[in-house]
């Protein structure tokens, strides 16, 4: 294939509707308007949290000067519909031919016409809220549009370059924000980093994308860049938003300091960069989270993030808020592209208000958060929804004998209802009962009485949990996409529903299946206004990545049903190619075991190369509060498992290191029942064995968004893998 100095030419594009007869396309159109915005925000006198601005009130003049040069830029149809652009580019500074067709007309817009129109509509509006002093306070839209100004010319004064980085290391908060957008505003590329992240991930990301600044939020992030900052040449700045740093420092500012930067850049200077920007240019970077390699920096364009905030979210049911203002709390990590096109670009989008959980959330705060805001829509990883799956076992395991029965009671005839009669609103009157005098105090107790639609992704999620939720009559909306699909392609939605699908493809969006075997199951590829630009730095990956035609090859396998809900079945790159030459998809079995055996939290199928499969088990433990890593002991459940079998073990090192015999025994049974239910005997587990501990982020079996880490488990337990086999020489 022809390549040309990183721009997408060896890749012509060719009309995505001329398909081969053996690709399954499913396409959709959707309305093709676009709101408009007047010339003048309607605003009002506020004052601003002294904890952002440093005491000094942002007024109603103030926002009037900014609008007096803040007009809706101008977008050339000829820079982003030109023939002659690639489809893909990896130069941070490159342009790309925009998706627009007869399916996907929508005329294409900057991140800065989005909020410029948003301000018309929604500047009263509270924007974002967060706790200071223990007391919930509120940034109004107006303000919100003010601050990401200021951030703007903050950065430009700090000398941040076209097409290099903001790069933002901290936990979710109004300054991520307004930085975030302050950063686009003034033609840089946002670049989230995990505040997991160790100095040296920080320094291969913060080199790659070439941040001119980094945003930091503790003193413990400062430390990481500080001991990196030698070998960033592009570094000329830091900023520290929640603490101060230890010492006056060269080049590191406190927030506030910062936010005064920003007074000595002219209004019309900011206006006069922000009237260049083109939606077909690279306002973001995600970086993949390296599970194979390098991670690699996922390019967004403008377009990519206004239309996916729109028309993805309106595929989910998210409404804007001249219907109803969506409430949604924000702690997922923002440096993933599912909680950046969540929480901060479709809150802009429809006038979301966006409230900051606390930076413990996921050690056990989020559930205090969710009853203070009580959201109307709400988003986990499948990780988040089985810790509060847990956490309502633990306590009704605790409860009395009567309440646990009425838990169990109600639980019992919502989940047959919501199974046998999924879309019907007539519920029988023994349902509607249940879920009045039970089930409704339930979601109160968890913040969700209001809460409409709930969903997750990034992930699989299993059976037990979807079916746990639905027993609590809280349907769990999937959602299917990639970083390089700028989060969704597929959605679920009140409306689009279907019980362990991925939804259907967003309108607007293309799909196609590739290479399908008998049953359907193909390679998703996809095409539309969501793909990414490209991989920066990386041609090889993007040429890997997007084939001629334009389209994206997702190396997930799947099928889609005949009214084209999508089941994801797994990785291509994970499927198990046994000895024999069969072809094992993991998934399907390792989510058998663990709804068969609810004693299971982790199960990894192995047998590549190898001559029988074979599976390595970790049971469900308790988290440590403080590190969130899991604990020698046994959840609830777990316990109530030993003793239904007849044990008395509550650690796990009472059953890995005594071998309970109990245990062994009932698990044995358990695979075996998987294994009769298998499709053929070449997928039947042969020999497994439990782990002495949990799977977690801090072990590295985990990604940061609780994915599975296959090559690195297979290296941290070889020897444990090897020896299932070594005995089959003997």
């Amino acid at each position: 294939m022809p390549r040309n100095s990183g721009a997408g030419y060896g890749c012509p594009h060719r009309d995505p509707s001329m398909l081969d007869s053996r690709e399954t396309p499913q396409e959709s159109r959707q309305d093709t308007s676009v709101g408009t915005s007047q010339e003048k925000s309607k605003t009002r006198a506020f004052h601003q949290p002294s904890s952002l601005t440093d005491g000094q009130p942002l007024s109603k003049e103030s926002l009037n000067h900014a609008l007096e040069f803040s007009v809706p830029e101008k977008v050339h149809k000829a820079h982003w519909d030109a023939p002659e652009e690639a489809l893909w580019t990896t130069r941070a500074d490159g342009h790309v031919r925009l998706r627009v067709d007869p399916s996907c007309p929508q005329f294409p817009y900057t991140v800065h016409r989005m909020f410029y129109e948003a301000l018309d509509k929604y500047g009263d509006l509270n924007a974002l809220g967060f706790k200071h002093q223990d007391k919930w306070e509120h940034i109004s839209y107006s303000q919100y549009y003010l601050l990401a100004r200021r951030a703007a010319k903050g950065f430009l004064k700090l000398g941040l370059e076209r097409a290099h980085s903001v790069a933002i290391l901290g936990f979710n908060s109004p300054e991520w924000f307004f930085s975030a957008v302050g950063t686009v505003f003034a033609g840089g590329i946002i670049t989230g980093i995990y505040t997991t992240s160790s100095p040296e991930a920080c320094q291969y990301i913060a080199h790659d994308c070439r941040a001119n600044v980094i945003v930091v939020d503790t003193q413990k992030q400062l430390e990481k860049i500080l001991k990196i900052w030698k070998q960033l040449p592009h570094l000329k700045a830091v900023v520290i938003y929640k603490e101060p740093p230890p010492n006056k420092m060269t080049n590191v500012y406190t927030m506030e300091e910062f936010m005064e930067l920003g007074n000595e850049v002219p209004e019309e200077a900011l206006d006069a960069i922000i009237d260049t920007q083109q939606p077909n240019q690279c306002c973001v970077l995600v970086y993949t989270s390296g599970t194979t390699g390098n991670p690699k920096g996922v390019m967004l364009s403008q377009d990519n993030i206004t239309w996916t905030a729109r028309y993805g979210s309106q595929a989910g049911d998210i409404q804007p808020a001249e219907v109803q203002q969506e409430v949604v709390v924000s702690y997922l990590p923002l440096s993933h592209i599912a909680a950046q096109i969540y929480d901060l670009w479709t809150g802009i989008q429809w006038g979301a208000q966006v409230c900051f959980a606390e930076p413990d959330a996921l050690k056990g705060s989020l559930v205090n958060t969710l009853r203070e805001v009580e959201p109307t829509s709400h988003m986990g990883v499948p990780r988040v929804w089985e810790k509060i799956m847990e956490r309502i076992q633990e306590a009704a395991a605790q409860s009395g004998f009567i309440r646990r029965k009425m838990l169990l009671w109600a639980m019992s005839v919502t989940l047959e209802q919501n199974l046998t009669c999924a879309g019907s609103n007539l519920k029988p009157f023994t349902t509607r009962l249940a879920d009045y005098l039970v089930l409704a105090k339930v979601r109160q107790a968890l913040g969700f009485a209001k809460c409409q639609k709930n969903f997750y992704g990034a992930a699989p999620m299993t059976a037990e949990t979807q079916h746990f939720f639905l027993g609590l009559n809280i349907r769990l909306y999937a959602g299917y996409g990639l970083s390089e699909t700028s989060g969704p392609h597929f959605m679920s939605s009140p409306y689009n529903y279907r019980l362990y699908s991925s939804g259907k493809v967003v309108p607007g969006c293309r799909v196609k299946l590739v290479n399908q075997d008998a049953e359907g199951i193909g390679e998703i590829c996809l095409w539309g206004r969501t793909i990414f630009m490209g991989y920066l730095n990386m041609e090889d990956k993007t040429c890997e990545a997007i084939d001629e035609e334009g389209w994206l090859h997702t190396g997930d396998a799947g099928r889609l049903d005949a009214d084209g809900f999508l089941y994801i079945t797994g990785r291509l790159k994970e499927l198990i190619i046994t000895a024999g030459g069969e072809n094992v998809p993991p998934l399907p079995i390792e989510e058998a075991v663990k709804m068969e055996l609810p004693i299971i939290s982790n199960a990894m199928l192995i047998g590549d190369q190898r001559k029988f499969l074979s599976m390595l088990l970790t049971l469900k433990c308790t988290l440590d509060p403080d590190t969130s890593d899991p604990t020698d002991n046994l959840t609830e459940q777990a316990v109530e498992f030993c003793q239904r079998v007849g044990s008395r073990a509550t650690t796990v090192s009472e059953i890995v290191g005594k071998k309970d015999e109990a245990v062994y025994q009932a698990i044995e049974e358990g695979i075996q029942r998987v294994n009769i239910n298998a499709a053929a005997r070449p997928y039947h587990i042969q020999k497994w064995a439990i782990l002495e501990r949990d799977f977690s982020i801090s072990g590295g079996e985990l990604g940061p968004t609780m994915k599975l880490k296959r090559l690195t488990v297979l290296e941290k337990y070889k020897d444990i893998i090897d020896s299932f086999y070594q005995e089959q020489k003997m």
